[in-house]
């Protein structure tokens, strides 16, 4: 018994763990698009990283190119609807509006209104049934968990409203980013039923995420005279973005299974929220500071998760 829950805590650990990578691509990212100086290079490089470490996966193991072959399948049959497969251009724009806005307004603002904008549209997601299974009805709790995340950004950024230099559009930026994710959750969720391996999903994803940031980077440099930036010297952690999606994705598809959706989330949560205050207390971005309205904003964008993972527990 005890080593099962000793087992069941370094999972916990891990999930927690997970959620603090995704603060530190956050700030990779962010970094990276300050020095490129162009939020889309940034966010097809990091895209770029993470596509070839897929492939590189794929060409390894036969599994995943089996999922790819189901999603073929399911294509040709119609069981799987064509306007799904662009999901993963979703999470191409999320990652170029991370870049854009993190150096902005740092990471720590920008995982609240996120988590913010994800619980928010999953009411929305789940009332006309994107997730598969049916519409869903909306209990109370999720309501209520939906307005405090949203109250927590604003909380966290009241300090900061009389701030000439302060940018409420990069706020409004960061709870968009979040509901394009929520949207692209629900969506992978019906495309995963179908490849059945979460690699072969997250390889369509970052397939399409990349073509979409490289179409769209392409038409500015031809049409809004833009340009090709040189890379930022060859400091790898600017670059490390794209792997971080991939190894978050390989904790998902193994730890979900043992915890469970909702365990993972609460402590992959936590860990996002908490990397990302560390990170800027310690290395922020320029101008941006951590107040106790921020600090007590993320502890309410992690209350309001806890209360929409409770009306789960108790629709079970």
């Amino acid at each position: 018994m005890q080593s099962e829950h000793s087992h069941l805590a370094r999972l916990e650990a891990l999930a927690a763990f997970s959620g603090i990578l995704i603060s530190i691509q956050s700030r990779a990212n962010g970094e990276l698009s300050h020095r490129l100086n162009n939020s889309i290079e940034a966010a097809f490089i990091s895209f770029s990283t993470g596509l070839i470490v897929l492939i590189f996966i794929a060409l390894l193991n036969q599994k995943v190119r089996a999922g790819m072959g189901n999603l073929r399948r399911s294509l040709k049959n119609g069981a799987l609807p064509w306007w799904q497969i662009p999901a993963g251009s979703l999470g191409g724009v999320f990652v170029a509006l991370q870049t854009q806005v993190v150096p902005i307004i740092g990471v720590a603002i920008f995982s609240v209104a996120s988590i913010a904008g994800q619980t928010a549209v999953s009411l929305f997601v789940d009332r006309v049934g994107l997730t598969g299974g049916g519409k869903k009805l909306i209990s109370k709790r999720r309501v209520a968990a939906a307005v405090v995340t949203v109250a927590a950004v604003l909380v966290s950024v009241l300090d900061k409203l009389n701030v000439p230099t302060f940018s409420i559009f990069a706020v409004i930026l960061s709870l968009t980013a979040g509901t394009m994710v929520g949207v692209q959750r629900a969506l992978n969720g019906q495309i995963n039923e179908h490849t059945k391996v979460s690699f072969s999903t997250s390889l369509l994803n970052f397939i399409m995420g990349t073509t979409t940031l490289g179409i769209i980077w392409i038409i500015g440099i031809l049409f809004a005279h833009g340009h090709i930036n040189a890379l930022p010297g060859w400091n790898l952690l600017l670059y490390t973005g794209g792997s971080i999606g991939v190894v978050y994705i390989a904790f998902t598809s193994t730890i979900v299974q043992h915890l469970g959706v909702l365990t993972f989330t609460l402590f992959s949560v936590g860990g996002t929220l908490i990397g990302s205050l560390l990170i800027d207390l310690i290395i922020p971005s320029h101008g941006v500071g951590v107040s106790w309205y921020l600090v007590t904003g993320i502890a309410m964008t992690y209350l309001g998760v806890m209360i929409g993972g409770q009306s789960r527990l108790f629709k079970r």
